[in-house]
């Protein structure tokens, strides 16, 4: 008790302390509102993913050509969708190089948030007509939204903050989003039958709106943070560059190869736990109510975890370890879940490993890399990293859906084997990211402009 009540007192001054700090607030309220926002989405996307309807999903053109041809399209709506999914993410990523190599900041953020609230108010007008094939635009389009959305609010928060900052409160900006997370599907499972799945869109883009004030809020200290890095004011001059560079500079530069390995193998370990829970969660309650309830506990575990960290730890975590072995912690952890997996594959453990898999991702693997990239170029921060938590993310998601189906013949042990072999490479990946980080700058001195030397 006595701990708790100093962690407390230690949790009450910091967050007095912070109060100072107006970036912080209107960052804090930014990821609120866009996880709410995605989080009142998510809910419809799954339910149109898992419908029987197949032609609420898939245009009836569609479907009849595969039936013609002896193929039930029903049984591979995920596999369908997850492709497309990244197919539509490899067209778009040169649309998105081209945006952000040929305008100012000012104005390609604000363009990419109008550009999600247009779509969601054409949304509101094809769910309000029930167009057949309206759910495949839908989770396509979700899913760009949200790795899109996500990338830009980070990859605009290294602009406002530098990496003492950042190791700082990106905790704390990340309890907000777990709060919008938890807020979003509470608004929709409150709001959905009584007002409709079309109306819900339209909170979404209200949401989105309150994301674009905060972005024209925040830009005062975006731009303060340049003069202080003695870089060329990106917030009002393009960056010019090569439209595909964030595919080149992925592989050119050695911590963007990094991020990319620990991205990849990092959703090959949630992807194939997340498969495999399915599966184990069918066998081992076969109701529908039970299996709800199973879920919703993992979820509640999740937030419940993630806050506590986020609120208690995260700040302490990077500043007392460094971010070199704070990478180290997720793959570790996931290590040891998927060798008990192995040897005791029952929906309890796989609870268990679920929760620390996806709150140590929330609350320590994301913060930790995110301020890496306080201490990159412009172009590394919006063009590269788009590509690697798009394209690589849904990559890996896509390689590792198909694998778990061919690993699942032998069994969840096989499974979870596997998955000790893919939590070794995220770990590798994990490594590789805190050594190539360790040679950036730290930052720059806010008195004398100039850098820092990286801290191992």
């Amino acid at each position: 008790m006595l701990s708790i009540r100093i962690a407390t007192r230690r949790l009450v001054a910091e967050l007095r302390e912070l109060l100072s700090m107006p970036p912080l607030w209107w960052s804090a309220l930014y990821f609120f509102c866009l996880l709410t926002g995605y989080y009142v989405l998510r809910p419809v996307r799954d339910a149109m993913g898992a419908t029987s309807e197949v032609a609420a999903v898939f245009p009836a053109g569609v479907v009849e050509w595969f039936a013609e041809r002896g193929i039930a399209l029903g049984e591979f709506t995920l596999q369908v969708l997850f492709t497309l999914t990244f197919l539509v993410m490899l067209v778009i990523q040169p649309a998105y190089g081209a945006l952000v190599s040929r305008y100012a900041r000012r104005v390609f953020l604000p363009v990419i948030y109008l550009f999600f609230i247009a779509c969601l108010v054409g949304f509101y007008f094809i769910f309000d007509s029930g167009m057949s094939g309206r759910g495949v635009l839908f989770f396509v389009w979700v899913a760009v939204f949200n790795l899109f959305a996500v990338t830009v609010f980070w990859s605009f928060m290294s602009d406002v903050f530098d990496n003492v900052q950042a190791k700082r409160i990106y905790g704390y900006i990340g309890a907000a989003g777990t709060i919008g997370a938890v807020t979003g599907p509470s608004i929709t499972r409150l709001l959905a039958e009584r007002i409709g799945t079309a109306n819900l869109l339209l909170i979404s883009a209200a949401l989105l709106g309150l994301c674009l004030f905060c972005i024209i809020r925040l830009r005062w200290w975006a731009r303060q943070r340049e003069r202080e890095r003695g870089e060329r004011g990106g917030q009002d001059f393009a960056m010019g560059g090569g439209v595909l560079a964030g595919i080149r500079l992925a592989f050119r530069e050695p911590v963007m190869r990094a991020f990319a390995i620990l991205m990849f193998f990092g959703v090959g370990v949630g992807t194939l736990l997340y498969n495999e829970q399915a599966a184990i969660a069918q066998r081992f309650y076969p109701d529908s109510d039970a299996r709800t309830a199973f879920y919703a506990g993992i979820d509640l575990a999740i937030n419940i975890v993630s806050l506590s960290i986020q609120l208690l730890l995260t700040r302490s975590l990077l500043n007392h370890l460094g971010v070199a072995r704070v990478l180290l912690l997720p793959p570790l952890a996931i290590l040891a879940g998927f060798a008990l997996l192995t040897a005791s594959p029952v929906p309890a453990m796989v609870a268990l490993v679920q929760i620390v898999t996806r709150a140590g991702e929330f609350s320590i693997g994301k913060p930790a890399r995110e301020t890496i990239y306080t201490r990159v170029s412009p172009e590394l921060r919006y063009k590269s990293k788009a590509m690697i938590d798009t394209v690589v993310y849904r990559g890996g998601d896509l390689s590792f859906v198909w694998l778990h189906k061919l690993l699942a013949m032998g069994g969840s042990t096989v499974v979870f084997g596997a998955g000790i072999v893919t939590a070794l490479g995220m770990g590798y990946g994990a490594w590789r990211l805190g050594r190539t980080q360790a040679a950036l700058p730290e930052g720059r001195n806010p008195e004398t402009g100039t850098a820092t030397a990286a801290a191992t």
